[in-house]
């Protein structure tokens, strides 16, 4: 049974999708839109250790493996804390900060962009032998997933700087 707010709610979507497209939004994943450029021209250049294979992995992902004209060097540091301890002094929770630098070039070494992302995550101490070591990596996962991801958004936005590929 339709509801007055499943049609106000509907009614609200279309005039919010009226009003971009008259406004000359274009999606940057959309068939014109600016993510096009990066697909598949950036080299990624990281460490060589699970960090910076895990953030390497992520943006790959988001914008494909490329040997490129362009070369994204990225540089990932990881800091753990304790987070939450108990009376008797035990560590109950961590936090996983971390940072990336990151640096944009062209062929010729001109950079385009650079930037920095950081974030932290957390995960618990509380479970066994087994699992304590298994929430640590997810979250060094999960934080190389966000520090990808906020990388490929700054790079969306100097993608008018770079040369689409031919």
């Amino acid at each position: 049974m339709w509801s007055f707010e499943r049609i106000r709610h509907g009614v609200a979507a279309s005039l919010i999708a009226a009003s971009l497209t008259g406004c000359g939004f274009t999606p940057a994943y959309g068939p014109s839109g600016g993510a096009q450029v990066l697909d598949g021209q950036i080299r990624v250049d990281a460490p060589d250790n699970r960090s910076g294979y895990l953030l390497r992995r992520r943006i790959e992902e988001r914008i494909g493996r490329a040997e490129g004209p362009y070369v994204l060097t990225v540089n990932v540091s990881t800091e753990e804390q304790d987070f939450g301890t108990t009376s008797a002094g035990f560590t109950t929770r961590f936090r996983i900060v971390g940072s990336a630098t990151y640096s944009l070039k062209d062929s010729r070494g001109i950079e385009i962009a650079e930037g920095e992302a950081e974030e932290f995550v957390g995960y618990s101490a509380t479970g066994s032998i087994v699992s304590t070591p298994a929430s640590q990596s997810d979250a060094e996962e999960r934080l190389a997933t966000i520090l990808g991801d906020r990388i490929v958004e700054d790079l969306l936005f100097v993608a008018d700087r770079l040369t689409p590929a031919r």
